[in-house]
């Protein structure tokens, strides 16, 4: 696309600021030593960007699976903003991790575009415990940080989305 081109097209983005925002957390129990750590990141960023700690909710379920229903009945209790979904699933020798990873994609999926809130997927699925640990972050930038600045660009954009444009009438 040329610079042109692109100049003259209207364009949305989110912004980094949590001010005045609310926002769920929904965060997995299973394999909790990984879903705490993404947990402090989240959490620290959302205050880190403005968040205000008494509009921040944060639901906690005891695995995966459970995930999307808790943020569809946290949105509707507390109408956040954006909701942050964390979970880490790691591959065992059934087809279960397939599952609750398929399953828990598409209902999280589902919630955001039924309720109209962006509902951001924060899981790691790691083939692996080694594995886990490095797509978490714990060595470098954790995901829950990540998943926390997205949570904030989302709802800044969607708020931008839901105001209606006015046009000037021409006289």
């Amino acid at each position: 696309m040329t610079p042109s081109v692109r100049k003259n097209a209207r364009h949305w983005e989110g912004g980094p600021s949590a001010k005045g925002r609310c926002f769920g957390v929904v965060v997995s129990r299973f394999n909790e030593y990984l879903t705490d750590q993404l947990l402090e990141s989240a959490l620290a960023t959302l205050r880190e960007h403005g968040a205000d700690p008494k509009k921040v909710h944060v639901a906690h379920v005891p695995g995966a699976f459970e995930v999307p229903l808790a943020a569809k009945k946290l949105i509707r209790r507390v109408k956040p903003d954006a909701v942050l979904t964390l979970s880490v699933v790691i591959r065992g020798r059934t087809k279960h991790f397939d599952q609750v990873v398929s399953q828990c994609a598409k209902g999280v999926r589902e919630v955001g575009l039924d309720s109209g809130v962006p509902v951001i997927l924060g899981m790691v699925s790691a083939e692996d415990p080694a594995d886990a640990v490095e797509r978490v972050g714990l060595a470098r930038m954790n995901k829950g940080r990540e998943w926390a600045e997205s949570a904030i660009e989302m709802a800044n954009l969607s708020k931008k989305l839901d105001k209606k444009i006015h046009a000037k009438k021409n006289a």
